[in-house]
């Protein structure tokens, strides 16, 4: 049971990553080829001032590092 909720969990996180990451494109067109390094920085920034999150999005978010984001994204790319 705790399992399926890790997974829920990781699944909603990927999602809202994914989002942020198109909000951020259509901000800054190049942001697409950036370094995943520095995606992941421009998310955590995101995810820092709440903006445009909800309070659930954000409690869910603020948990994770700068490399837990580079991981996300670089199982996305992967998949």
């Amino acid at each position: 049971m705790e399992d399926k909720r890790k997974d829920l969990i990781a699944s909603k996180q990927k999602e809202l990553i994914n989002v942020i990451v198109t909000k951020l494109s259509q901000l800054h067109p190049s942001f697409y080829y950036s370094p995943t390094s520095e995606i992941a920085y421009e998310i955590e920034q995101y995810v820092q001032s709440g903006e445009g999150l909800s309070r659930d999005e954000h409690d869910m978010l603020k948990v994770l590092s700068r490399n837990d984001i580079q991981m996300i994204l670089s199982l996305h790319n992967g998949a």
